[in-house]
């Protein structure tokens, strides 16, 4: 029997008590790894030690999947209809919303997101992607296509079997939902690695996957590190398809295993660097609130985040002046408070990260109008931070940060700004702020990405596809779009009673 983190909340937000299994969980049970071996998880808000959890390895990775392939053949996937599945994962949804203050504030604690955002956003919209897909599972279906009198021919859409997920740290338990709900509404097994650094909302779904009734082995959790678990699972010859959301860098690792092993099916959702681009018709003081919410969300650690921001030059001086005032009144601290917006970065290696980037800025030339340094005295905080007059060639401006540094350039016509927003090797989303619809639209179908918001950023829906162009990923997530990448398409030929 593995071991349980327990944690009592006291705080202005929320408070309660939350228990997770700290252990594996295979074949719906909770276990200690074959070889032992622990990972440190930490506070971010205050560089603590908060628990230990198990360390996976490879060999616990072939028991999962050895657990998850015989649970797909022997009680789930084409054996359970469609509405079956439906029902389990409502119920799971359900769950979700009953634990939902539990989940949000472990979210809170494990990651740093501010407790009152992750209520407001993060839980509803993971619980939302299970119902979504719940709807989708009795829907999986395919073609009757004509060719003569004297054949039938049909399409079958048949799950893959096994399906490996590596998710990221960022958005813990959307991103967990994000694979689990459509590969397992399309009859998949699941083997899942959580990030090492916010593994405790993974975890602590686990037990609500077994009350919503799901057979054991049908979701399993192996914790551990991107080189020995997501290694294992990238590369291994059971699993047929792997969803990995991410780097870039680290995109391209787990494609080279999955080509050097069984030539598995793979989608990616790897990094971004998107602009946001305002012209000079723009709601000015709604635009500002938008652009500080495409860069700042989740303490700039979004892969849509909107870093790169281009200003028509009209409106320039004005916007930078107001964009400054805003983000001063950012709420930065205790994600545990009521009026936090910002909470720390999600580690020690992170916070370093970034703080590096800053001083490129610096370095390169770059104005810093705000921020640039750490706040407080504990924890991975970073001023909301503004660099202006930003050239193309700069490093803030070529390379994913991850944080809440925005870089600021100006333009002069839409032409000019199209160029400057496709030279990138990225292409995942793009703001368009304008109060001219010929434009908007001209504009969003010009930008390299695979997702354009007008007068808006950040505010993905769960039935409308997300994914990129570029070196942004491969294949597409949530809405109808993402259940193709969990389902092989078999063509049947009937031969109606004729000779050869």
């Amino acid at each position: 029997m593995s071991n349980t983190f327990v944690y009592q909340f006291d705080t202005p937000t929320f408070k309660g008590t939350a228990t997770v299994p700290t252990g594996l969980f295979i074949n719906g049970k909770f276990v200690e790894p074959v070889e032992g071996g622990t990972i440190d998880v930490i506070n971010p808000a205050n560089g603590k030690l908060l628990t230990k959890i198990s360390a996976g390895t490879a060999k616990d990775v072939d028991i999962a999947v050895e657990a998850a392939r015989v649970a797909y053949k022997e009680r789930w996937g084409l054996k359970v209809p469609g509405a079956q599945r439906g029902r389990m994962l409502n119920k799971l949804a359900d769950l979700m919303d009953q634990h939902q203050q539990e989940l949000a504030a472990l979210e809170a604690l494990d990651n740093g997101k501010a407790y009152n955002v992750a209520m407001a956003a993060d839980l509803p919209s993971s619980a939302a992607v299970i119902r979504y897909y719940a709807g989708w599972a009795d829907k999986i279906q395919g073609k009757t296509i004509e060719t003569t009198e004297k054949k039938m021919a049909y399409t079958r859409h048949e799950p893959f079997g096994v399906v490996g997920a590596i998710i990221p740290w960022n958005f813990p338990l959307n991103m967990l939902t994000w694979k689990i709900g459509p590969a397992l509404a399309t009859g998949n097994a699941v083997v899942l690695k959580p990030s090492e650094l916010t593994p405790l909302t993974a975890l602590r779904l686990c037990s609500l996957i077994n009350e919503a009734g799901f057979p054991p082995g049908v979701l399993n959790i192996v914790n551990g590190y991107g080189h020995t678990v997501g290694q294992a699972i990238s590369e291994h010859m059971v699993i047929q398809k792997v969803a990995f959301t991410g780097s870039t860098m680290t995109g391209r690792k787990v494609m080279e295993a999955a080509a050097k092993s069984n030539l598995k099916n793979v989608s990616l959702e790897l990094g971004g660097k998107s602009p946001s681009i305002v012209f000079d018709d723009a709601n000015l003081e709604q635009t500002v609130k938008w652009v500080a919410h495409g860069i700042y969300f989740n303490h700039g650690q979004t892969c849509t985040a909107g870093s790169r921001i281009f200003i028509q030059a009209g409106i320039y001086d004005t916007f930078v002046q107001k964009f400054k005032e805003h983000s001063l009144t950012l709420k930065l601290g205790d994600p545990f408070e009521t009026t936090t917006y910002q909470g720390p970065q999600v580690s020690q290696t992170q916070f370093d990260r970034i703080m590096g980037y800053i001083e490129s800025g610096k370095s390169d030339g770059a104005n810093l109008l705000i921020g640039g340094a750490r706040h407080g005295t504990e924890g991975y905080f970073i001023q909301p931070t503004i660099f202006t007059e930003c050239k193309p060639s700069m490093k803030i401006v070529r390379e994913e940060i991850f944080g809440p540094v925005a870089a600021v350039a100006r333009f002069t016509t839409e032409e000019e700004v199209i160029e400057l927003a496709n030279d990138t090797s990225y292409g995942l989303a793009c703001c368009v702020f304008t109060q001219d619809v010929n434009r908007a639209i001209r504009v969003a179908h010009s930008i390299e990405a695979g997702t354009a918001w007008v007068n808006c950023a950040n505010h993905s829906e769960v039935a409308i596809p997300f994914g990129g162009f570029k070196q942004s990923g491969i294949g597409r997530e949530l809405g109808e779009y993402a259940l193709e990448h969990y389902t092989n398409v078999k063509a049947v030929h009937v031969n109606i009673g004729y000779e050869l």
